[in-house]
């Protein structure tokens, strides 16, 4: 698929890491040309040097930098930019970015102001969903809460336990469980705490907690030209900290009977709101199949190419063709699904303690191979900011069915090698051998509840062969560094560390 365009488009892409690269290699690949942004924590990321162009847009933290609308409205006005990509997280949910960037003259490339106004936030979302037909809500509050006294009141009427969610963002940030009353002010104020550094904004809501739900979203795109489509659904219920773990395509879960119904209803959302652009209707869904509607993210997924696999569909191509006036390359009749896709958040993060790690990349191995892509920026030598989140990469998998998805999923993950930090692979492939994910009927209590991960304890022969390495690597260099003088001639010096090997 390309993009009609009478001359390339200057498109500007308002994020970093992975996210950044993918959509890099999308503009161009459809004729565009590739602009970045950087903070001075990422000057020697990837994305940058993947662009034609890219302009600094202040310090590390978040706020002096990516989430700094004026500094990247100076770099979109720098590098000549016809239109900017948000990607997710940061500014791609912000209507005022929206709006500044229309305003500005340049295309975003995402949903309207209006659009991301209405479902980005997550109250407002609710009150226009509830009155759409074929659409159940949990029981929540109507209005957006700041003060932690007026929240409790309300709390007491909904009942616990509920959740405390934040209005302006996701990936589980400023999102709270309160099992009990007591926990609720400590827990508000430090939901609200959180959203207001992630985001920006410290604005929050209750819900009813849904005991054991399974998180399954469906994925939507629209044209101006009238025509919804979805691309199915992602199963997304293996889930940390409500932090997405691994997600799914489609879901193992689902009757097909349900599936119709699920999917129906995203689309006729879609098309009542007036949506345009690509976006994700997320559902929580109990054990009888009943579903409820949660929230809207207006922007791309993290989980994309579990989508892109099953269906054959470029998301991000499909993105700038619509935000250019084109109409989608494909009618809902034309999306097919193909075989099971997996995909695992590679995190630096200590699997154990689920803390997220700091430090240099001193080696890396990505797997290859049929059926098996790999998102990441990261590469040997590179720092990992302590600014942004802790995912580093995705590994994701494709299937003739899921059990093949599964099998590839672990050969990938065993060929996943990232010395000098640590990170959640080893989670990832005990996850891949718990029997209640292999049955495919598995909730967003998974993790805590029928898997706890285990810290891998290296026998007595994987200890000896690292000391044997970590020795022979210390005689090596002590070896190379030392002056050869007329009795140590360097084709000894050879013969001796090809005997060493």
């Amino acid at each position: 698929m390309t993009i009609k365009t009478s001359k390339p488009k200057r498109i500007l892409v308002a994020n970093r890491g992975e996210i950044a690269v993918r959509i890099i290699r999308a503009i161009r690949e459809s004729g565009n040309i590739p602009l970045a942004i950087y903070s001075t924590a990422d000057r020697s990321s990837s994305h940058v040097s993947r662009a034609d162009s890219a302009c600094c847009v202040g310090e590390g933290p978040s706020l002096q930098s990516y989430l700094n609308i004026e500094s990247v409205m100076k770099a979109a006005k720098t590098l000549r930019a016809d239109a900017i990509h948000p990607g997710y997280g940061f500014l791609s949910e912000k209507e005022i970015f929206a709006q500044t960037v229309q305003e500005a003259g340049l295309i975003f490339i995402g949903p309207s102001a209006k659009a991301i106004r209405t479902m980005g936030d997550k109250v407002e979302a609710r009150k226009t969903m509830a009155s759409i037909g074929g659409l159940t809500l949990v029981p929540g509050t109507k209005e957006a809460l700041t003060d932690a006294n007026e929240a409790f009141i309300l709390a007491k009427e909904i009942g616990f336990p509920l959740m405390i969610k934040a209005l302006a963002g996701g990936g589980g940030r400023g999102m709270r469980l309160v099992l009990k009353e007591e926990e609720f002010l400590n827990l508000f104020q430090r939901a609200f705490s959180e959203a207001s550094k992630a985001f920006g904004d410290g604005r929050l809501y209750l819900e009813r907690y849904v005991s054991s739900p399974h998180h399954i979203e469906v994925q939507v795109i629209a044209d101006a030209h009238g025509n919804v489509c979805h691309l199915f659904e992602r199963e997304c219920s293996v889930q940390r900290r409500h932090q997405k773990v691994i997600e799914e395509c489609t879901s193992p879960f689902l009757s097909e009977a349900t599936r119709v119904k699920l999917c129906d209803a995203a689309v006729k959302a879609t098309r009542e709101i007036g949506y345009m652009n690509a976006g994700t209707i997320e559902f929580l869904m109990d054990d009888k199949e009943n579903f409820f509607f949660m929230e809207m993210n207006t922007r791309l997924q993290v989980e994309h190419p579990v989508t892109e696999w099953v269906t054959g569909i470029d998301i991000v191509k499909e993105q700038l063709n619509v935000a250019f006036g084109e109409k989608l390359s494909f009618s809902q009749e034309e999306v097919h699904r193909r075989g099971h896709a997996i995909e695992f958040r590679i995190n630096a993060e200590d699997p154990e303690k689920f803390l997220p790690q700091a430090g240099r990349v001193t080696g890396i191995q990505f797997p290859s191979g049929i059926g098996v892509r790999v998102d990441s920026h990261i590469y040997r030598g590179y720092d990992i900011p302590i600014f942004y989140d802790s995912m580093i990469g995705k590994v994701s998998v494709w299937g003739r069915d899921r059990n093949e998805a599964i099998q590839r999923g672990k050969s990938a993950l065993n060929d996943t090698i990232l010395n000098g930090i640590k990170t959640n692979v080893p989670l990832h492939l005990q996850i891949l051998d718990n029997p209640k994910f292999l049955s495919g009927n598995y909730t967003t209590r998974l993790i805590g509840e029928d898997f706890n991960y285990k810290e891998q304890i290296p026998s007595d022969e994987e200890l000896r062969m690292a000391l044997i390495a970590a020795a022979v690597s210390a005689y090596s260099k002590e070896y190379k560094g030392a002056k050869l003088g007329d009795e140590n001639s360097r084709w000894k010096a050879l013969g001796r560390e090809e005997g060493m090997r």
